[in-house]
C-alpha cells in the first residue's frame, strides 16, 4: 500500500472510531435483541460460542421481532445492537428505516422454520379447529347478515355449536412480536378469506379487518414473554395460547396443541409448509458493526455451523427445525462472505 493510501486509511479508521461515544467504544460483547421465538435457540447458541471460543457470550434481549428491527435500524455505533432476531422476514418500510439511518449494509440469516400453535393444558378440552373458525372467534370484525361488525362472539359454541360451549379467552404475544404479525397473517387473514364476504373487500379493507385481533378481552396480550403464556395456560385449563412450536415442544409433558384445518403440528408438517400457519426464522447482522465488536463474524459462523443446524446438530435437539441441507450451505457461505440485503428481495 502507498503510503497516500496508508495515510486515507488511517484518516477514515479514527473518523469512524471518533463517531462511537466513548462508552460504546467499550463494549466487547455481542448486543443481540429482536424475536422471542428465536431467543432461545440464540441463546444456545451465545452460550457454547462464550465457551469454546475466546469471545465474551453475547448479550440477548427479547424484544419481539418489531422492537428488535426498530432498535437495530436506529444507527451505526456501538450504542445500537449488532444483529436482531425476527421470526418473520423485515418489511420493507424497516429496511427504508434502516437505510435513513445509515445501517446500509446488512446481511441476512434464514435459519429454519418454526409453526405457531393454539396449545391449552394437556387437563383441558383439546380443540380441533378450522381457520375460518379461529377468525370468527378472534376477529375483531366478523361479517353478520352480510355486515362487518365488531365481534360479537362470547363462547366458542357461538362461532360453531361442535366447540366448547365456555368463553373464548386466548394469550398471545403483543403487536410487537413477530408471532403476532404472522398470526395475524397466516392464521386470520387465511381464516378470513374463507368467508364469502372477504371477497367484496379492497386491499386497505382486508388488511384492516381481516389481520385484526380483537381488543374486548377475548384476546389477552401476554408482553414478549412466551413462557408466561404457558405458565398461564397450565394454571388455567379454559385459556388457550399463541406461541411458537417449539414452546409446546419444550412443553410436551404439560401441553397439548389444537388441530388446525386437520393438521396436528409436527416437525415434519411445518418443515414440508403443510402446517397452515408455519413461518420461517431470520437474524440479521450490521456489517459496519463487524470488527469493531469482537466475535460478530464468529458467531455467525458458530450459529450457521454443522454442529448447530446439521441434522444432528444441537439446535434441532432443543425444537429449531432445521433448513436442508443445500440451505446449510448456503448460510455457512453467507457466514463467510455477508452479502448485503437488497430491498428486492424482500419486495
Amino acid at each position: 500500500m502507498s503510503k497516500m493510501k496508508k495515510m486515507f486509511a488511517t484518516v477514515a479508521l479514527t473518523g469512524s472510531v471518533a463517531a462511537m461515544s466513548a462508552p460504546a467504544m467499550a463494549r466487547d460483547t455481542i448486543s443481540i435483541v429482536g424475536s422471542s421465538t428465536v431467543y432461545p435457540f440464540a441463546t444456545v447458541v451465545a452460550e457454547r460460542f462464550g465457551t469454546k471460543t475466546d469471545f465474551r457470550t453475547p448479550k440477548l434481549e427479547s424484544t419481539g421481532s418489531g422492537g428488535g428491527l426498530k432498535l437495530f435500524c436506529q444507527g451505526i455505533g456501538t450504542q445500537h445492537p449488532d444483529i436482531t432476531n425476527a421470526s418473520r422476514r423485515m418489511k420493507v418500510s424497516e429496511f427504508e428505516l434502516c437505510q435513513k439511518n445509515g445501517v446500509t449494509d446488512i446481511t441476512e440469516y434464514r435459519i429454519g422454520s418454526d409453526g405457531i400453535v393454539i396449545a391449552s393444558s394437556k387437563e383441558a378440552e383439546n380443540m380441533d379447529l378450522t381457520l375460518e373458525q379461529l377468525f370468527l372467534a378472534l376477529g375483531a370484525k366478523v361479517p353478520v347478515n352480510g355486515e362487518w361488525v365488531a365481534n360479537p362472539n362470547k363462547n366458542w359454541s357461538d362461532v360453531d355449536a361442535s366447540l366448547p360451549n365456555k368463553p373464548i379467552r386466548v394469550m398471545g404475544p403483543p403487536p410487537t412480536s413477530g408471532t403476532r404479525d404472522s398470526f395475524n397473517e397466516l392464521a386470520l387473514a387465511a381464516g378470513c378469506d374463507a368467508l364469502p364476504e372477504a371477497k367484496a373487500l379492497s386491499e386497505e379493507q382486508h388488511k384492516a379487518i381481516c389481520e385484526s385481533v380483537r381488543e374486548d378481552g377475548a384476546f389477552i396480550e401476554a408482553g414478549e414473554n412466551d413462557n408466561l403464556i404457558v405458565q398461564k395456560l397450565i394454571g388455567d385449563t379454559d385459556m388457550y395460547g399463541v406461541f411458537g412450536f417449539s414452546f409446546l415442544e419444550e412443553n410436551a409433558d404439560r401441553l397439548q396443541a389444537a388441530t388446525l384445518d386437520g393438521m396436528v403440528p409436527t416437525a415434519e408438517a411445518i418443515a414440508s409448509d403443510q402446517y397452515p400457519v408455519a413461518r420461517s426464522l431470520f437474524f440479521y447482522v450490521k456489517k459496519a458493526h463487524v470488527g469493531v465488536i469482537p466475535g460478530i463474524q464468529e458467531f455467525v459462523s458458530e450459529f450457521t455451523s454443522n454442529a448447530a443446524m446439521g441434522r444432528n446438530g444441537y439446535l434441532k435437539k432443543v425444537g429449531l427445525i432445521v433448513p436442508p441441507r443445500d440451505q446449510l450451505m448456503t448460510l455457512m457461505e453467507k457466514a463467510e462472505n455477508l452479502p448485503d440485503l437488497n430491498k428486492d428481495e424482500l419486495m
